[in-house]
């Protein structure tokens, strides 16, 4: 990686490059937007999350790949990812066509940008009790998936570095038993490149991939165990290529995919 005086040098420039884009494009919009249907907004927030990847791409250095796209289904599932960056939070709009995420209430209260969240359909969670939580989650959910959308939920409900311990919470289980459709497990590294709460972003590529689905049906702690095991060898591996890691990378690699896919994120 570079030194850090070029690192965070790139760094600035990107955050100062993003609200450059961000606040206009949000002002410029906000006049349409009680008029605007829900897949025009998420069309809207498309073109800007593509504007951020190329900023990333051209001032930072860092650019990502996709694996496994071809595990998603054409019918609705719930994609359960690693969360350890901001980043997963705006690329995966771009990376999966019709899907709206599990976010927090208070999110959705920031001026503007809370209207944006909520007109694109995303689900606001009510997270003042842990079943109340749950059941915001849930109900959102059935919106979504009966309107033919998918549905995004981070597990571990919050950002991880890529070393910490795992910490999956129940509100992906009584996701998978209410909706009865398959959950697509996806791994990322992207903190090694975005740290959580860190100024800096380092140049590189990061990796999401998308592993085997989980149908419906298996009981709570059969689910739990699968989509944990899934999730975290395939991260460990997945942050291991990140940091050049040979010998970690080939412990872990998994059968070859036929069809993996690189995809650019493009302006």
């Amino acid at each position: 990686m570079r030194s850090p005086p070029a690192t965070f040098l790139r760094a600035s420039l990107f955050n100062l490059a993003f609200y450059a884009w961000t606040v206009p494009l949000a002002v410029l919009g906000a006049p349409a937007l009680p008029f605007l249907r829900e897949e025009q907004v998420r069309a809207y927030a498309r073109f800007w999350e593509r504007g951020i990847h190329l900023l990333l791409r051209t001032i930072v250095g860092l650019d990502y790949e996709v694996r496994g796209r071809e595990r998603l289904p054409a019918t609705p599932c719930i994609v359960a990812s690693k969360h350890q960056s901001a980043w997963e939070t705006l690329a995966f709009h771009v990376i999966v066509p019709k899907v709206v995420v599990g976010l927090k209430r208070e999110l959705t209260r920031i001026p503007l940008f809370g209207q944006y969240l909520l007109k694109a359909g995303n689900i606001p969670i009510d997270r003042e009790s842990p079943q109340r939580a749950i059941r915001s989650l849930v109900e959102g959910a059935k919106r979504a998936i009966a309107r033919g959308d998918h549905v995004l939920v981070f597990p571990e409900g919050t950002r991880r570095p890529p070393d910490a311990p795992p910490d999956y919470r129940p509100g992906v289980a009584a996701l998978y038993r209410s909706l009865g459709v398959p959950v697509v497990p996806a791994a990322l590294n992207s903190g090694v490149f975005w740290g959580r709460r860190s100024w800096l972003k380092f140049p590189g590529r990061i990796v999401v991939e998308f592993l085997e689905p989980i149908p419906p049906g298996l009981d709570r702690a059969t689910f739990m165990r699968t989509l944990e095991e899934r999730i975290e060898t395939a991260t460990r591996r997945l942050v291991a290529e990140a940091r050049g890691e040979p010998e970690a990378i080939a412990a872990q690699a998994p059968a070859p995919v036929a069809s993996a896919e690189r995809t650019r994120a493009r302006s």
